[in-house]
C-alpha cells in the first residue's frame, strides 16, 4: 500500500488541472488549442506516477479532448476547430511519449547507479569504469590467467572467545575494511568475504601486465598494515592480530554460479584451490604470507625484480589436496612494497 502513496500526492493536482482545462475547453469559444494544456497534466503525472499511470493519464486527456470537441462541435466541421482538435491530440501524444522516454531514462540511470554501487563492493572504481564498457556479459564463462589471493585472520575463534559481540563485529569490520582497501588500491577485486577474511583476484575480467605485481603489492600492504596496527594494539595492551595471506597464479574459470534468485560472479579452478591451501599452510610455516613458485615466475615475467627479492625460498611442500609438491616463498618481517622492475 505504501508503494502507491507517491501517486496519491500528485493525483489531486493532476485531476484539478484536467478538470479546469476540460471546463475551459468545453464552455468557452477560445480560438486556440486549449486542450494542448493537458500537457501540464501529463507533466504533473510524471512527477510521481509510474509509466503505466502516465499512459493512462495521456489516454484520459485525449478522451477528455474528444469529449469536449463532441460537446462543442458535434460531428460537424466548424471552421478551424478540427485543426485545433488535431493539434491538441498531437500535443498530448508527443508529451506522453517524451515523458515516458524521460521516465525510462531516469529509471535506467538509477539502475546503473545501483549496479555500480553493487559492483563497488567487489571491484575498484578504476575497474568498474572499464566493466561498464564491456560488451560481453558476465554470464558468459571465460578462462583467464589470474593471481588469486586469500587472506584470513589466524586464531579468530580464540580471539573472539569471551569478548562482547559488538567488540568482535567491530574488529571484523575494521579488519575487512583494511583488507578491502588494500585490494582496491592495487586494482584488485573481491570475490567473496569469508567471515574473518576474504578471497580476492587480480586480472579478470580485465587482465593487465601487472596482475601478479598488484597482488604482491596488495599482500605486502596487508602484512605491513597489520604489523603497524599490532604495534598500536600492544601499546594499548590489546591482543595482537595475526594474518595469513596466500597467493597463487594460474588459469581460472570466471562466471556466474548459484540459483536464478541469487547469482554470484566468482572464480573456480585449481588455481583457486591451491591459493586457499597456500594460505592455510602459513600456519605450518609460521609465516604471515606465502606465495607459489608460479606466482614468483609471473612477477619475473612482469619485470618486478624488486618484488621478487622480497621473497625467501622455502622449498617444496606437499599441501593438503595437492598431489604434486609446490614450491613456496615467504616474506619474513616487514617488507617495503615496491613494484618497480
Amino acid at each position: 500500500m505504501l508503494h502507491y502513496l507517491p501517486c496519491l500526492r500528485s493525483y489531486p493536482m493532476a485531476a484539478a488541472f484536467a478538470g479546469g482545462i476540460f471546463l475551459i475547453d468545453t464552455m468557452t469559444s477560445l480560438h486556440f488549442a486549449v486542450a494542448s494544456l493537458y500537457v501540464i497534466v501529463i507533466l504533473i503525472a510524471a512527477h510521481d506516477l509510474h509509466r503505466r499511470a502516465i499512459v493512462i493519464t495521456g489516454v484520459a486527456c485525449a478522451l477528455l479532448t474528444v469529449l469536449s470537441y463532441l460537446l462543442m462541435h458535434g460531428l460537424e466541421e466548424d471552421g478551424a476547430a478540427p485543426l485545433r482538435f488535431a493539434v491538441s491530440l498531437v500535443s498530448i501524444l508527443i508529451a506522453t511519449i517524451l515523458v515516458l522516454r524521460n521516465v525510462s531514462a531516469n529509471l535506467r540511470i538509477k539502475e546503473v547507479e545501483r549496479e555500480r554501487a553493487n559492483l563497488a563492493r567487489f571491484f575498484s572504481p578504476k575497474i568498474i569504469d572499464q566493466i561498464v564498457d564491456i560488451q560481453t556479459p558476465f554470464s558468459v564463462a571465460r578462462r583467464q590467467p589470474a593471481a588469486v589471493l586469500f587472506a584470513d585472520m589466524v586464531g579468530f575463534t580464540a580471539y573472539s572467545s569471551g569478548k562482547p559481540p559488538d567488540l568482535v563485529i567491530g574488529m571484523l569490520r575494521s579488519l575487512l575494511q583494511l583488507l578491502s582497501e588494500a585490494v582496491f588500491s592495487n586494482d584488485g577485486s573481491v570475490d567473496k568475504y569469508l567471515g574473518d577474511g576474504l578471497m580476492a583476484f587480480f586480472g579478470p575480467p580485465l587482465t593487465s601486465r601487472r596482475d601478479a605485481t598488484n597482488a604482491a603489492l596488495c599482500a605486502l600492504e596487508i602484512v605491513n598494515a597489520i604489523e603497524h596496527r599490532n604495534q598500536r594494539r600492544i601499546r594499548c595492551k590489546e591482543d595482537a592480530v595475526r594474518i595469513a595471506v596466500g597467493i597463487h597464479y594460474g588459469e581460472v574459470v570466471q562466471g556466474d554460479i548459484g540459483s536464478k534468485k541469487r547469482l554470484e560472479l566468482t572464480l573456480v579452478g585449481d588455481t583457486v584451490n591451491i591459493a586457499s591451501r597456500v594460505e592455510a599452510y602459513c600456519r605450518i610455516l609460521d609465516a604471515p604470507m606465502l606465495v607459489t613458485g608460479e606466482f614468483v615466475e609471473a612477477l619475473v615475467a612482469e619485470g618486478s625484480s624488486n618484488l621478487v627479492k622480497v621473497f625467501i625460498d622455502e622449498g617444496f611442500h606437499i599441501l593438503r589436496g595437492c598431489r604434486e609438491p609446490i614450491r613456496l616463498f615467504s616474506v619474513k618481517g616487514e617488507s617495503k612494497p615496491s613494484g618497480d622492475g
